[in-house]
């Protein structure tokens, strides 16, 4: 879903993500060349109609945040990340990410040998 938005929703998106709560004025001082703040607000209520980000009002603000979507989000944030910097080899992002860290806990081992079992079986 995230994968098939325009640059700018998508940007605003994950500034969102990010910032956990933000208005209006705050996601543009966030984005990178920004756009004018009607323009902003939106693409905020672009993203609120289709379910992505919701609002409160405070002090007549209205503050956004993403809805959570945590597993979707991870998936195609993943899926794109491997095709763009991993030429689509899971395994290679895999390996690159494992080199990040210095050791790994017990269950985190477990974890990674279930999913290569997995792997091999399919």
């Amino acid at each position: 879903m995230i994968g098939s938005l325009p640059r700018r929703e998508r940007e605003i998106f994950e500034i969102l993500v990010t910032a956990g709560e933000a208005t209006a004025a705050d996601v543009r001082k966030a984005m990178v060349d920004p756009p004018s703040h009607s323009a902003v607000r939106t693409m905020l209520t672009r993203l609120e109609a289709k379910g992505m980000v919701s609002h409160r009002t405070v002090d007549q603000a209205y503050v956004y945040r993403s809805v959570p979507q945590a597993a979707k989000v991870r998936e195609t944030a993943l899926q794109q990340l491997v095709k763009t910097f991993f030429d689509g080899s899971a395994a290679s992002a895999a390996t690159a990410l494992l080199g990040l860290t210095r050791t790994l806990k017990p269950d985190e081992v477990d974890a990674l040998q279930r999913a290569i079992d997995e792997a091999k079986e399919r």
